[in-house]
């Protein structure tokens, strides 16, 4: 499992980044999105900056959208995806914390658009869904950028 985990970040981004975001991401790839909620809420609790706390708050919400999947409540889903794309959104950076926001949304917009596609998610069978990876950018770049 550390094998597998060492390509989504690099030792400099566990230098310069929270633990709490490291282990978000490696619970979030693991398919523990309610645990990666948890880490990253951890975090987003603290004295962080305005982008950093909206950023964290649109990762918690795409990472409980697929929480909620797993737990058969799609119409929950829909929501959290809808409001994590909306905090992306006003956040406005195209990188943030080495994460590249616009492959990150990509995928989550593969793996949940379905979602949109009917008035009630509930109404149709789920199709199989590939979660995003997370995988950081090689050169790290600081939290406000």
């Amino acid at each position: 499992m550390f094998v597998m985990q060492a390509a989504h970040y690099t030792e400099e981004h566990i230098i310069a980044y929270p633990v709490e975001y490291i282990a978000g991401i490696d619970l979030y790839n693991a398919g523990e999105f309610h645990a990666a909620h948890d880490a990253w809420e951890e975090r987003w609790m603290g004295p962080v900056s305005p982008d950093e706390k909206l950023f964290l708050q649109a990762m918690i919400q795409s990472a409980v959208a697929f929480h909620h999947l797993q737990i058969g409540r799609p119409g929950a889903a829909r929501r959290m995806y809808l409001m994590s794309k909306e905090k992306f959104s006003r956040l406005g950076h195209r990188v943030f914390m080495s994460l590249d926001l616009e492959d990150y949304q990509a995928q989550l917009d593969r793996a949940l658009s379905w979602l949109l596609a009917v008035p009630d998610p509930r109404a149709i069978e789920p199709p199989n869904i590939e979660p995003p990876v997370i995988r950081l950018l090689v050169s790290h770049q600081p939290a406000h950028k």
